[in-house]
């Protein structure tokens, strides 16, 4: 099952910071590109950050640039996005899904993970 596996979502308050992990069993998750995209009710899916299979290299929205940061933990099998100075618009369900491609676009992506919610609110 190629699916991978986000946890670390929670209910924190604005400014607050959370670290989202996005594991695999069973397939490496440094073979693909992994991206992280988002949610939000009544929206569409939108993409937030983006660690591309090969080199590493990293791309963030806008809306997130300078206070998220998405890494890869090649030994843990893991990709992490540590999510700092949070804003209520940021609420949503966060996913990660692979692709093997070396872009994340939603339609691009192979196999998504279930979600993790992140609430921020005071």
């Amino acid at each position: 099952q190629l699916q991978p596996v986000e946890s670390g979502g929670g209910l924190v308050q604005p400014g607050g910071s959370l670290r989202l992990s996005c594991a695999a069993s069973g397939f490496r998750l440094n073979y693909y590109t992994i991206g992280w995209f988002r949610q939000a009710p009544g929206k569409e899916r939108e993409g937030v950050s983006c660690i591309r299979r090969y080199d590493g290299s990293t791309s963030y929205a806008d809306s997130v640039k300078g206070r998220f940061t998405v890494s890869r933990d090649n030994a843990e099998n893991t990709v992490y996005m540590q999510m700092n100075s949070l804003k209520p618009e940021d609420t949503a369900v966060y996913y990660c899904a692979t692709s093997s491609e070396y872009v994340c676009r939603v339609h691009a992506m192979t196999y998504w993970g279930k979600g993790t919610l992140v609430t921020v609110s005071s």
